[in-house]
C-alpha cells in the first residue's frame, strides 16, 4: 500500500513548490495580500537563487493559469526562441550532428524575466520590488546550499577551473567546492537585479514594471548578453564557439498568452495543458489512451496491467511528440491527435507485452516523420557523463550533476490559480556572464539538425520544450494546479500522479507519495539524445510481484529505488480530493522525495 500524507489545509490560500524557502516566500506574500500570482513571481525569483543547478535568470518559463474573473484556462508562453543566426547549415558547418548540451551555441532568448514581469503586470497587484525583495534579499545576504547544489558543482569543477573562469568565481569560493549548508551570496545578480530596479521608473505600477522589461531586453542586459556570446568558450563538443544571440535577437521578442489545450480525462476531469511547443499534449494523448482501458490502482498503487498499459501508452503518445510536436504545430493536427477516431486506433496497438519500436501515427492522414538520429536507439539519454550540463532528468542516484528544473503552484480564496514550471540558465550549463552574475540556458539542444522535421532548429523559432505545467478541472470548475520538474519524465510523473488521485480515491498528498514509473522507450530531448527500447523505470515500492510481471512482459526494468521518481507539486481546492473537501478549503501537497520542497496553506 502507499503511505497516505495527509494535504495542508487551509482557507485563504495554498503553496507549493520545489524548495521551501521559495514555499515561504509565497505564503509571506498571500499572507500579506498579494494574490496567487504575487505569490508565484516571487516564488520564481528565490528559486533562481536558491535552486541555481536547476533554473536561474537566463532560463524560461511556461505557465497556465486561471484568473478569479475568468475560469477558462489560459497559458503565458515565456519560451524564447533560436537567435536570427541560428540555422541547421550553420552548426552542420561546425561539424555538430546535434545542438550541443551546454556553451552558447545553444542558447535561446532567455525569456523568464519577461515571462514572471509578464504576469505580474497583467495580473498581479504588487510591486516589482516587493516581489522581487525576498530573492534579492538571498542573493545579497547569502542562502544555504541544499546538498544536490555542491554535488553539481563538484561534478563541472575542473571544467569551471579549466574553461569556465567565471563560473569559478562565482560558484567556487577560494577555489573550493562548497559545502551543503554553507551560506553562499551572489552579489553581482544582486547588482543587475538593483540596478533593473533603478531604471523601473513609470507613473503607474504597470509602466514601472515594462520599464524593468525594457531594461532588460532593450537595455543594458542585453547588451551584454550580446557582448558576452561573441566570446568563443568552451561547450561539450571539446571546441571553443561563439554563441549566435545578440542584443537584436532580444529587443524583436517577448512572451505571448494563448488559449490553453484542454482534453477530457474521465470521471468528471479534464485537463489543461500547453500547446505542442512543449511536451504538455503528451499527457492529454496518455489520458485519453488509458480512458477506454480498465485501470486499478488500489490503495493509489498501481496494479501489473495499469503499469504495463501506461508505459505503452506513454510509447505511443512520445512517439507523435517526435514525429508531430514543434513551434508551428498547426491546431488541426491537435485536432486530429486528440480525437475519438485516432485515440482507439492508437489504443488498439497496446497489446499484452512490451513493444521496443518507435510508432507515430498519422493524425488526419498524414504521413509522420522522424529523423535518422532520433529513429535510432542507442547512446546515453542526458545522463550528464558527456559533459556538464548534459540533460534535464532528475538528479541522478550516481551523482552525476544534471541541469533540471524547478515547480511552483499557488491558488487563493479569489480563485486565481498558477502552474508554472520555469527552468534553464543552470549554474552548469553555460559559463557565467561576468558583468550580470547569471548564465544563459541551452535550451536550444532540443532542436534538430536535420531539415524538414517538427522540431528542426530555424531563426525565431520555440525549441519544443520539456517544460509541462497542468491544470485540472472537475466538472468544468478549475479545481487543481500541478505539476514536477524532470525533463522527459514530467508528464509521465504527472501520469501517475493523476491516476492514483482518480483511480486510487487518494487525496493530493497520498496521491504525490504513490510509487510511480516512467518509460525510456523514446527519444530524449536533451544531449545526447538516445533512446533504449522497452526501457522502463519503476519504483520498487509497487511490489516485486510486479516488477517481475513487467519484466516477463518484455519490459526492461530498471528499479530504481523505493522513493526515487518524481518531485511532484499540487494545490487545489476541495473539489479535488475525495468526497470534495470541505467547503472553500483550499489544499497543498509536495513530493518528499527530494527533501527540500514543502507545501503550505494559510
Amino acid at each position: 500500500m502507499a503511505p497516505r500524507g495527509h494535504d495542508r489545509i487551509g482557507p485563504h490560500g495554498a503553496v507549493s513548490s520545489t524548495h521551501h524557502l521559495g514555499t515561504a516566500a509565497a505564503a509571506t506574500v498571500l499572507a500579506r495580500g498579494g494574490n496567487a500570482f504575487d505569490a508565484a513571481v516571487a516564488c520564481g525569483f528565490v528559486l533562481q537563487v536558491v535552486e541555481p543547478h536547476l533554473c536561474g535568470p537566463g532560463g524560461e518559463l511556461p505557465a497556465v493559469f486561471v484568473t478569479a474573473t475568468d475560469p477558462v484556462p489560459r497559458v503565458l508562453c515565456a519560451q524564447g526562441v533560436a537567435p536570427a543566426a541560428a540555422t541547421a547549415d550553420r552548426l552542420r558547418d561546425l561539424g555538430c550532428t546535434i545542438v550541443p548540451g551546454t556553451g552558447l551555441l545553444p542558447a535561446t532568448v532567455p525569456g523568464a524575466w519577461e515571462g514572471w514581469l509578464t504576469l505580474l503586470r497583467d495580473h498581479g497587484t504588487w510591486e516589482l520590488a516587493d516581489v522581487l525583495a525576498p530573492a534579492l534579499g538571498y542573493a545579497a545576504g547569502g542562502f544555504p546550499l541544499v546538498p544536490r547544489v555542491p554535488a553539481a558543482i563538484g561534478t563541472v569543477a575542473d571544467h569551471f577551473r579549466t574553461h569556465w573562469p567565471s563560473s569559478a568565481a562565482t560558484w567556487l569560493p577560494d577555489g573550493r567546492v562548497p559545502a551543503a549548508g554553507e551560506l553562499v551570496r551572489l552579489p553581482v545578480l544582486a547588482a543587475t537585479w538593483r540596478r533593473l530596479l533603478d531604471e523601473a521608473v513609470g507613473p503607474s505600477r504597470e509602466a514601472r514594471i515594462d520599464a524593468a522589461r525594457d531594461a532588460w531586453y532593450r537595455g543594458f542586459v542585453a547588451e551584454e548578453i550580446g557582448r558576452f556570446a561573441a566570446t568563443p568558450v568552451r561547450d561539450e563538443t571539446g571546441r571553443d564557439h561563439t554563441g549566435l544571440l545578440t542584443a537584436d535577437d532580444l529587443a524583436g521578442w517577448s512572451a505571448h498568452y494563448e488559449d490553453a489545450l484542454v482534453a477530457d480525462a474521465g470521471s468528471g476531469w479534464s485537463v489543461a495543458k500547453c500547446g505542442p511547443w512543449s511536451q504538455g499534449p503528451v499527457l492529454l494523448q496518455q489520458l485519453r489512451l488509458l480512458a477506454g482501458l480498465d485501470l486499478e490502482l488500489p490503495g493509489g498503487v498501481a496494479t501489473l496491467d495499469t503499469v504495463h498499459a501506461a508505459a505503452e501508452a506513454a510509447k505511443l503518445a512520445f512517439a507523435d511528440r517526435e514525429a508531430w510536436y514543434g513551434d508551428g504545430a498547426t491546431p488541426d493536427l491537435l485536432d486530429d491527435l486528440l480525437s475519438d477516431a485516432y485515440t482507439d486506433d492508437r489504443r488498439g496497438l497496446i497489446g499484452p507485452a512490451s513493444d521496443g519500436g518507435l510508432r507515430p501515427g498519422s493524425p488526419g492522414g498524414r504521413t509522420p516523420r522522424i529523423g535518422d538520429y532520433a529513429g535510432t536507439p542507442g547512446a546515453g539519454r542526458g545522463s550528464g557523463t558527456e559533459g556538464p550540463g548534459t540533460g534535464e532528468p532528475t538528479v541522478s542516484r550516481d551523482g552525476v550533476a544534471r541541469g533540471d528544473t524547478v515547480h511552483v503552484d499557488v491558488v487563493d480564496a479569489a480563485g486565481n490559480m498558477i502552474s508554472v514550471t520555469p527552468s534553464g540558465g543552470w549554474l552548469q550549463s553555460s559559463p557565467t556572464i561576468p558583468a550580470l552574475g547569471f548564465c544563459l540556458g541551452t535550451r536550444g539542444q532540443m532542436f534538430w539538425l536535420e531539415e524538414g522535421l517538427a522540431s528542426t532548429l530555424a531563426p525565431g523559432r520555440m525549441p519544443r520544450t520539456t517544460l509541462s505545467p497542468s491544470l485540472a478541472l472537475r466538472d468544468g470548475e478549475p479545481a487543481l494546479a500541478f505539476g514536477t520538474p524532470g525533463g522527459d519524465q514530467q508528464d509521465q510523473w504527472q501520469l501517475a500522479f493523476l491516476l492514483a488521485l482518480m483511480h486510487g480515491g487518494l487525496d493530493l498528498q497520498a496521491a504525490i507519495d504513490a510509487p510511480t514509473w516512467h518509460s525510456t522507450a523514446f527519444p530524449a530531448s536533451f544531449a545526447p539524445r538516445g533512446w533504449e527500447p522497452h526501457g522502463l523505470v519503476v519504483e520498487s515500492r509497487l511490489g516485486a510481484a510486479t516488477l517481475a510481471g513487467l519484466t516477463r512482459r518484455g519490459h526492461v526494468v530498471d528499479d530504481a529505488g523505493a522513493w526515487a521518481l518524481g518531485r511532484m507539486c499540487a494545490v487545489g481546492t476541495g473539489a479535488a480530493v475525495p468526497g470534495g473537501g470541505g467547503p472553500g478549503t483550499l489544499h497543498a501537497a509536495v513530493d518528499p522525495r527530494s527533501g527540500v520542497g514543502a507545501a503550505i496553506a494559510l
